[in-house]
C-alpha cells in the first residue's frame, strides 16, 4: 500500500545512503523506487528495498564497480545471497593486489630517488522443485541463430564461475538463453508450441560450444532435454551432452528490467564500422586494469545516433563489447535504447516485442565511466 511505502529521505536516513545516491542507482537501474510520481518525479520505496539499499551502500562504500553492485542485487534476488561475498571478495583482492603494485612501484620510485641523491554450498536454484526434466523439438536453425546471439557475452572470470556458460530457462512457452559478464548481457529465445514445460539449468561453455558445433549445417530437427542435473542434444543421431553447471544464476530479469530511455533504430553494419573507424579514448578497466578502447556515441537532438563526443546525450561503452553486440543481433536494423550515461546500452533487433513477428534477442552493454560525460 502506498502508506507503507518510505520517501526517498526515509530511505536514505535508514541506509546510509545519501538522496543524491539513490537518484543516481535509479537512473542507473540499481536501485529502482516502487512508484515515482508522475507529477513531481517523487520516489517511493517498498520497506523490503531498504535492506538492498544497505547492502548498496556498504558495496559504493568500499569503491565496487557499478557492474558488480547490480550483479550483487540481481544475485541476491536470484536466491544466491552468498554472490554479494564472493563479489565483495574478489573486490578485496583486486584492491590488494592493487596495494601491492602500489608498493613496489613506491619502493622502485625510492630506490631511483635515493640512488639519484647519492650519485647526484549454498542452495543451487537449479535444482529446486520449479525445475524438472523438459524434452524440446526445435528447428536446428533457430537454435544455432540463439546460441550464437548469446555465446559473446559468456564470462570467463575463475572467481565468478556462475557466470562462465549459458542458462537454458524454459518458461511461458519460450526457451530463453542467457549469457553475461557482468560488463554485458545477451537474451535470446526460441518461441515453442507448449506453454506449459518449465525448466532450467546452467550449461558449461564447452558444452554449449560442443551443441553448437553439432548444429552447423544440420538438416535435421534439434531435440534438446533439459534437466536440472545435465542437459543433452541430440541432431541427426548424434548427440552432445554434459553436467549442468552448480551453480545459482542472477535473476536476468532483473539485469534487463533498468530505467527506460530514448530509442533510435540504426543501420546494424554502418554503425558497427562508424565505431570501428571513429574515435576512441584508452581506458584501463577497473577490474582487472587491462587497458581497452573505449568508444563514446551521441543521440542527438534530430534522432541520430553517432560515435563521437558531440552535443546531445552521450554514454561511453567498450568498442570491442559494442561492435560484438551489433553483430550478435543478427539484424540489418537494430533498435537502441539509451537511458544515460550511467545507465545500460540496450539493443534489439528492429520491430522485436509483441506482434514484432522475430524471436526475442537483446543484448546489454553496461557503460564506462568517463570524466566529462553527463
Amino acid at each position: 500500500m502506498e502508506s507503507e511505502r518510505l520517501g526517498i529521505g526515509e530511505v536514505a536516513r535508514a541506509s546510509g545512503l545519501p538522496v543524491s545516491a539513490l537518484r543516481f542507482y535509479d537512473g542507473a537501474g540499481v536501485l529502482v523506487p516502487a512508484v515515482v510520481d508522475r507529477g513531481t518525479g517523487y520516489r517511493r520505496y517498498d520497506r523490503e528495498q531498504v535492506a538492498e539499499a544497505r547492502l548498496v551502500a556498504v558495496l559504493r562504500r568500499v569503491g565496487m564497480p557499478l557492474a558488480d553492485i547490480r550483479l550483487a542485487l540481481a544475485g541476491r534476488a536470484g536466491g544466491d545471497p552468498t554472490l554479494p561475498v564472493r563479489l565483495l571478495a574478489a573486490h578485496v583482492r583486486r584492491l590488494e593486489r592493487g596495494v601491492a603494485e602500489a608498493r613496489s612501484e613506491l619502493s622502485r620510485l625510492r630506490g631511483t630517488v635515493e640512488k639519484n641523491e647519492h650519485t647526484g554450498k549454498k542452495e543451487n536454484a537449479m535444482t529446486t522443485s520449479e525445475s524438472r526434466v523438459v524434452t524440446l523439438t526445435l528447428a536446428g536453425a533457430e537454435l544455432a541463430a540463439a546460441l550464437d546471439a548469446v555465446r559473446f557475452a559468456v564470462g570467463h572470470d575463475p572467481e565468478l564461475p556462475a557466470l562462465a556458460g549459458v542458462l537454458f530457462d524454459v518458461e511461458d512457452g519460450t526457451l530463453r538463453l542467457v549469457a553475461t559478464d557482468r560488463y554485458r548481457l545477451a537474451v535470446a529465445g526460441v518461441p515453442l508450441s507448449a506453454r506449459g514445460d518449465r525448466a532450467r539449468a546452467l550449461v558449461a561453455t564447452p558444452v554449449v560450444d560442443a551443441m553448437r558445433a553439432l548444429l552447423t549445417g544440420a538438416a535435421w530437427p534439434a531435440r534438446l532435454t533439459v534437466r536440472p542435473v545435465d542437459v543433452a542434444l541430440e541432431v541427426g543421431g548424434r548427440v552432445a551432452s554434459g553436467p549442468a553447471v552448480d551453480e545459482t544464476y542472477p535473476d536476468y530479469r532483473r539485469l534487463v528490467g533498468g530505467a527506460a530511455g530514448r530509442r533510435v533504430v540504426v543501420d546494424a553494419a554502418a554503425l558497427r564500422a562508424e565505431v570501428a573507424a571513429g574515435p576512441v579514448r584508452e581506458e584501463r578497466r577497473g577490474t582487472d586494469g587491462a587497458r581497452r578502447a573505449v568508444s563514446v556515441l551521441t543521440l542527438t537532438a534530430d534522432g541520430a545516433l553517432r560515435p563521437g563526443e558531440g552535443e546531445g546525450q552521450r554514454v561511453a561503452v567498450d568498442r570491442e563489447f559494442l561492435t560484438e553486440a551489433l553483430a550478435a543481433l543478427a539484424s540489418d536494423r537494430a533498435e537502441v535504447e539509451i537511458a544515460g550515461p550511467s545507465a545500460p546500452l540496450t539493443f534489439r533487433p528492429e520491430s522485436t516485442g509483441p506482434g514484432g513477428g522475430r524471436a526475442e534477442r537483446m543484448s546489454l552493454l553496461m557503460p564506462v565511466a568517463l570524466e566529462g560525460l553527463d
